[in-house]
């Protein structure tokens, strides 16, 4: 099932054509992948698909649903971000992932079960009572992740969740994500730098190139046959090879 679709997204800022997207599509229970270089347009597309930016014109589908003024809140609380940075609030674990919730006005026994249900998965539960401030980049970013997580979105962006830490950190988080995704049918978009994480979290993959959706398939397809050049560039360091520890599931042939 298409859960987010684009049409004819186009977007100018300051006289300059950022994006022109004819079409794209986030599945039930995918995750994509969206890749390219700086500038190609990968804030922008996220921010507009997220409805925290308005296309100069075209069209944002919520399960067939055109995102308009008067729909534009309901439709963001289907949805939930993890970005770049955690940012999170200066009180302890547990209320920074009640807080969404509460904004939600969820009730008080729900959220006291996801809470707890996601400081579980997140492997966080002896954080859960102190501050945030003294946690460390990997506990911050798991914290940020629940917290996402605990609002059982039917869209989660992720926007390079990965980026600044250490390798030993990033390589569990992504890891525990791999498998916390798997299976779900949340419709995930994943934005990264690190190409690597690709075979690890993607169903499909995403090329923007100068605004333009130049490709898309599964990981494999577009690293074996990249389209043009752009593409080719862009995969040449890629580790994907048929022995890596793929954690996602092949069935899908999108």
């Amino acid at each position: 099932m298409v859960v987010l679709e684009a049409k004819d997204i186009k977007f100018i800022k300051n006289g300059r054509r950022i994006l022109d997207i004819d079409t794209f599509t986030l599945r039930e229970g995918e995750v994509t992948a969206l890749i390219g270089v700086n500038g190609a347009g990968k804030t922008s597309f996220m921010q507009i698909l997220a409805l925290l930016q308005q296309p100069t014109s075209g069209q944002v589908l919520f399960k067939g649903e055109p995102a308009g003024k008067k729909n534009l809140l309901p439709l963001r609380k289907r949805m939930a971000f993890v970005f770049q940075q955690p940012l999170l609030l200066d009180m302890t674990v547990r209320e920074n992932i009640e807080t969404g919730l509460r904004l939600r006005k969820v009730a008080k026994k729900e959220i006291d079960r996801r809470v707890a249900l996601w400081l579980e998965k997140l492997d966080i539960q002896h954080l859960a009572d102190g501050p945030v401030r003294f946690l460390s980049g990997g506990e911050a970013q798991r914290v940020s992740i629940a917290r996402a997580l605990a609002l059982e979105p039917e869209v989660l962006f992720l926007d390079e969740p990965f980026t600044g830490l250490d390798s030993p950190t990033r390589g569990q988080l992504l890891l525990d994500m791999a498998k916390l995704l798997q299976g779900t049918k949340m419709a995930t978009l994943f934005v990264t730098h690190d190409y690597a994480e690709i075979p690890y979290l993607a169903h499909r993959l995403a090329v923007l190139d100068q605004g333009r959706i130049i490709q898309t398939g599964t990981p494999r397809q577009i690293y074996e046959r990249p389209k043009n050049q752009a593409v080719a560039r862009l995969l040449q360091w890629v580790p994907f090879r048929s022995e890596m520890p793929l954690l996602i599931s092949q069935k899908r042939g999108h």
